[in-house]
């Protein structure tokens, strides 16, 4: 058999295994080729700054960190990649947020290749579109989105950081922090992150409408920009502005009144500081990871509070992890309904099915599972049993909503533990319920039907 022959029976065989794969099993395929590739690259001496290659377990969880859009970091960006090295985590984390497939259909558009349904149906889990009609217009869309925000957040942080790091350097930041900002993966060129622009109006505007933008998610962008009306906004739309909003308020609000007692965060600050500090760590939160005041130093109160935003997260088909806002929107609004007495939940004059809110019951219930065990597990690897549980509990939830804050665990984790966190950025930028329905066996539905009975509740 020829090589010519050898390599056209592989490539079937190749074909024939994408094609019986499900879009969650197809798109945690790639997701896993990524990291696989970035962790090979990442690897290499060329990507290390010491000219020395960093390991493959730093590289593999550098990787996965990149490719998820998280942010959590074994070592410092800045100080321990070269320019290469950089670059790479740069492309990762553009691939990762935009997606594989979003940049699969605009290369097959540009190559004059049809798109098949297989693909549209990967693309609509992917981008979690509610119709299989217009996906690769949406793509081109994603795509246009993004080169536009991040253009123009370039250019701004360009000419703010060029007095102090001169043009060229500032260029090179601007576009590394602008694609780490919009993609929501808080992946940051210096070590104390962006905490020497605390009270700077201008970087912390342009950071902040950069991840607040890529978590409200493309579809609630595309819609803004279309129909520019409250009106004629979508319930999805209008449920993402408005829980965005309120989490984004109450936030600020709680971390501006508890970080006022702190000596340690809040006392040399002036009001300006105090209030733009709090106002970029009331955003930060939604799944972006960037920090302007140390976590650590932070009241417990403050961390708790953290730890719950986080957890919501960013909103879905977004660039943000978490169970998303309107998981947590329609679990408040059914709670609300079953005080008030039961019958239709409902927002907007506008129903919600029984089917989206148990979906939103089967997200959180696998997510907070996900967070216990992962706690459970970092507090036993780590050798942290009392005085730091609050400090595992932040680093787990921030490793599975994809966030990238940390009070300083990650820094100092165990070579099961930089395992375990990864794994965990994984799942959690994935979503619970994606990879149980790639791992998951076909069933075909019960024809059987049981008869009702009751369980005590409560």
């Amino acid at each position: 058999m020829s090589n010519h022959e050898r390599n056209n029976k592989i490539s079937k065989k190749l074909n024939q295994l994408v094609n019986k794969m499900s879009p969650p099993q197809f798109i945690m395929l790639i997701f896993l080729i990524l990291i696989f590739v970035g962790t090979v690259l990442l690897a290499l001496p060329a990507s290390a700054s010491s000219g020395l290659s960093i390991g493959l377990l730093d590289a593999f969880f550098t990787a996965t960190s990149a490719v998820c859009v998280n942010g959590l970091v074994v070592v410092d960006t800045g100080s321990t990649f070269s320019t290469f090295g950089q670059t790479v985590i740069a492309v990762l984390i553009q691939i990762g947020g935009l997606g594989f497939m979003t940049l699969g259909v605009v290369l097959a558009i540009l190559l004059g290749k049809k798109i098949g349904l297989k693909q549209r149906l990967i693309i609509q889990h992917s981008t979690q579109s509610q119709s299989s009609s217009g996906l690769v217009k949406l793509s081109l869309y994603i795509l246009c989105i993004a080169i536009v925000f991040e253009l123009i957040a370039s250019i701004i942080l360009t000419i703010r950081w060029a007095p102090d790091l001169g043009w060229s350097a500032a260029l090179y930041y601007a576009v590394f922090h602008s694609i780490s900002a919009f993609n929501n993966a808080g992946f940051a060129l210096w070590s104390d992150g962006l905490s020497s622009y605390l009270g700077d109006p201008v970087v912390n505007l342009t950071i902040i409408t950069l991840f607040v933008a890529g978590g409200l998610g493309y579809i609630v962008i595309v819609e803004l920009f279309k129909k520019r009306s409250w009106r004629r906004l979508s319930l999805h739309s209008k449920i993402v502005l408005l829980s965005s909003g309120l989490l984004l308020g109450v936030g600020f609000v709680l971390l501006l009144l508890l970080e006022s007692f702190n000596p340690e965060t809040f006392a040399t600050l002036s009001w300006s500081e105090r209030i733009w500090s709090a106002f970029f760590q009331s955003a930060t939160p939604r799944s972006a990871g960037f920090n302007t005041l140390d976590i650590s130093s932070m009241l417990s109160s403050s961390q708790l509070l953290l730890i719950m935003l986080m957890f919501i997260g960013a909103s879905s088909g977004g660039t943000g992890g978490g169970i998303k806002t309107t998981t947590f929107f329609v679990l408040l609004l059914a709670t609300i309904n079953t005080f008030r007495g039961g019958g239709q939940v409902h927002a907007f004059q506008r129903k919600i099915s029984t089917d989206v809110i148990m979906r939103a019951l089967a997200v959180v219930v696998s997510s907070l599972l996900c967070v216990l065990l992962v706690s459970l597990l970092l507090t036993i690897t780590e050798g942290m049993y009392e005085e730091h549980f609050l400090e595992v509990l932040f680093e787990a939830t921030s490793a599975f909503s994809t966030t990238g804050l940390s009070m300083g665990l990650t820094n100092e984790l165990t070579s099961v533990g930089k395992v375990i966190v990864a794994i965990t950025m994984f799942v959690g930028r994935l979503g619970p319920l994606t990879l149980a329905y790639a791992l998951a066996e076909k069933r075909r539905k019960s024809k059987i039907g049981y008869p009702e009975d009751h369980v005590l509740i409560g």
